[in-house]
């Protein structure tokens, strides 16, 4: 494989993600519309969609992350839930 197969790579700090996950999402269609259809009512843009059978994330501006997650708690009737930081290169959290 070629070294120089990429000629840039650009990164972006300010991006957040949210997630949704459950075993449930296979049994019950319209999940991904409802998560869509509620972000769009709230104003969050989003920039990446990955999905699985029991997974749907979202790439977000990162100073909509709060927004996000209680939105998406009230439309799932999930209730009081925390944000939880994701540091897949720095599970220490000592990075700022």
């Amino acid at each position: 494989m070629q070294s120089d197969m990429f000629g840039r790579l650009a990164s972006d700090d300010e991006m957040g993600k949210v997630s949704l996950i459950g075993a449930g999402m296979k049994s019950h269609p319209g999940v991904a519309a409802k998560v869509f259809h509620v972000l769009g009512q709230a104003d969050i843009n989003i920039e990446m969609i990955s999905t699985s059978p029991i997974k749907i994330s979202c790439v977000i501006r990162g100073n909509r992350v709060a927004d996000a997650v209680r939105a998406l708690h009230g439309a799932f009737e999930l209730g009081e839930g925390g944000i939880e930081p994701e540091r897949p290169f720095d599970p220490a959290g000592t990075s700022v």
